[in-house]
């Protein structure tokens, strides 16, 4: 089994830096890529402010901290990634970016080293299929907020080695999380489970069975949910959701994963939940 010591992540965003404050925590070195210094120094500033509040919790000291920083080297230079044992990718969830990412990443590093994606909903093989390390790519997919969810998606395509799959459960263990293993479908486990239950949220107050507010104390009350559905909705992002689904019914042609005219309709107007201020409900802007 491979050993893991660099690790590189592409993307700075939401789900990136956290990943790479993730890996750096754990005591990895890690290098974080974006393709501009603008998105670079804001995902980096937004890991600075996690740790701070770890250590205003006291679940970390200010050493701590400090050396987790450190350990983290931000780039634009795709080229600092070549000794990285591991390369998470989190970009746009768009496929052309994806594969064109990966080619880059396999002509660039190591024989041994594997590439991930952190999709949620995209083909992970077809990612494999335009490398020539097809055994040593597969899905290893997070959830928001990454340093706090404990869960993570280990995704075997059809030509992902055991060695790879192996090697990966380490990694998500070692990183403090509890992996499981999904096969390469849209949704994998929790978002197949989740969005039809989101989706079908979203019908019944569209057919005015109840308000919002009942809806979501229905859930939370009734089956010990931490969120109900649709405060869920505006956190995980509307629009975020819609895409996931489109992709979903795609593939399965289910009717309980297509999204209901609502959801569109809101998406539409850019009402895509916290992140734009204005979703299911009112955030302020």
């Amino acid at each position: 089994m491979a050993d893991i010591r660099r690790v590189g992540v592409c993307g700075a965003g939401l789900m990136g830096n956290g990943i790479a404050q993730t890996c750096a925590s754990a005591g990895f070195d890690v290098t974080l890529f974006e393709i501009a210094d603008a998105p670079l120094k804001k995902g980096m500033s937004t890991i600075q402010k996690s740790l701070d509040k770890f250590v205003e919790k006291q679940k970390m000291s200010p050493a701590e901290r400090d050396a987790t920083i450190q350990r983290i080297r931000a780039t634009t230079d795709l080229k600092e990634l070549k000794d990285c044992d591991v390369v998470i990718e989190a970009i746009v969830e768009n496929m052309p970016a994806k594969i064109e990412l990966f080619k880059s990443l396999d002509g660039l590093l190591a024989g041994h080293a594997i590439i991930c994606s952190n999709t949620s909903s995209l083909c992970v093989i077809e990612m494999a299929a335009a490398t020539k390390r097809a055994d040593r790519v597969a899905g290893l997919h997070f959830f928001n907020p990454v340093p706090i969810m404990k869960l993570v998606e280990v995704v075997k395509t059809i030509a992902t080695s055991e060695q790879t799959v192996e090697t990966l459960f380490a990694f998500a263990r070692r990183l403090g999380k509890d992996p499981v293993l999904a096969k390469d479908t849209p949704g994998f486990i929790v978002n197949r489970l989740l969005v039809p239950y989101l989706l079908y949220a979203i019908r019944v107050f569209e057919d005015g069975l109840a308000s919002r507010e009942d809806i979501d104390k229905g859930m939370k009350l009734g089956c010990g949910y931490p969120m109900g559905p649709l405060e869920l909705l505006d956190f995980v992002g509307l629009d975020t959701t819609y895409y996931i689904a489109q992709i979903m019914f795609d593939e399965f042609k289910d009717p309980m994963m297509a999204p209901p005219t609502l959801l569109k309709r809101m998406v539409l107007a850019g009402h895509y939940g916290r992140k734009s201020g204005k979703g299911f409900y009112d955030y302020g802007t």
